[in-house]
């Protein structure tokens, strides 16, 4: 069959809305790798996928999610790494694919995986307890006052919660005692308990004890303020919070939340994934999910997929070295 005559059949089945790559689909359960716990937000991302997929009929075949969170992720990443050319495994990662392997010398790279998209990226906030300082610049010089440094609450050391704390030190000069504990969630109940001063929760796991009145976001680690403008609090939406740089310390962190398959799948395997995954960020149930946790949608496949992995490993990197985390 000619190039033309493929081509040909491929727009009559997109025009009938049957999908193109009408060769490939999983014959079983499809199992949904998350590299963290239970209730994080990884987790919590894979049941809203699997649902947005049973819900909307997006898959035959059944989505489990399987939780490998041990070994502070690593267990996933080598259970990935050791599933080649098996298409019913699909990962959902985030910036461990890049610092678990320099912190703790894990023989993993995620160049090894095929990419399928990058589904949206996590922003972090700074939080402290609604009864400590207002501002950053108070929150500043209160823990630079203190005798001695304000407990910093995070998840998992040497990862992107403890190396936005070493940002902070560097660029305010103030000093942090950075404290890990299992989940944001519990780093969010140190806080409002006032076991701690601060953390640096992405959104969705503050979020209850924000609208709570028990924490209070002082700024966002991004170059422009979150865009949803609906009231989470009496008086506060997502977009009230003001960047970190606004305020005076220029930090900026996003995290990707993106899909892999194992190594050595094929085209139409990977192709099958790349459209399941466009169709789920069509849904209601990942629009609500996005504006819920305050998360920055974007859609990245193939070449431009790769590219921002490359971009996004290389400032990784350069932040785990110049924090001091990367392994001897």
């Amino acid at each position: 069959m000619g190039h033309g005559m493929k081509a040909t059949i491929a727009l009559a089945a997109a025009l009938c809305g049957t999908p193109a790559f009408a060769g490939w689909e999983p014959t079983k359960p499809v199992e949904i790798v998350v590299a963290a716990g239970a209730g994080g937000a990884s987790d919590q991302m894979a049941r809203m996928m699997q649902a947005a997929i049973q819900k909307n009929n997006l898959m035959k075949q059944p989505m489990v999610v399987s939780l490998k969170g041990g070994a502070s992720g690593a267990e996933a990443l080598m259970y990935m790494k050791s599933s080649e050319g098996d298409p019913n495994k699909v990962l959902i990662a985030y910036s461990l694919i890049y610092m678990l392997p320099l912190s703790a010398k894990i023989p993993f790279n995620w160049r090894e995986l095929t990419p399928v998209s990058v589904i949206a990226l996590d922003q972090f906030v700074l939080w402290d307890n609604s009864a400590g300082p207002k501002t950053v610049k108070e929150f500043v010089e209160a823990a630079k006052a203190a005798s001695s440094p304000f407990k910093m609450g995070g998840t998992g050391s040497k990862r992107e919660d403890h190396v936005l704390t070493v940002f902070l030190e560097q660029k305010t000069g103030a000093k942090f005692s950075y404290l890990p504990y299992k989940s944001g969630g519990e780093a969010a109940t140190q806080l409002v308990g006032n076991h701690t001063e601060a953390n640096v929760n992405n959104p969705s796991e503050n979020l209850e004890v924000w609208r709570a009145g028990q924490v209070r976001p002082l700024c966002v680690f991004d170059k422009e303020r979150i865009s949803y403008t609906s009231k989470v609090t009496d008086t506060q939406s997502w977009a009230d919070i003001p960047t970190c740089k606004e305020e005076g310390v220029d930090v900026q962190y996003l995290m990707l939340r993106a899909m892999f398959l194992p190594g050595k799948v094929t085209a139409e395997q990977q192709a099958f994934y790349v459209e399941l995954f466009h169709k789920v960020t069509q849904t209601a149930e990942y629009k609500d999910y996005m504006e819920k946790q305050a998360l920055k949608p974007i859609f990245l496949t193939g070449k431009d997929m790769v590219q921002f992995l490359e971009e996004d490993d290389a400032t990784n990197k350069a932040l785990m070295t110049e924090a001091g985390f990367v392994a001897k």
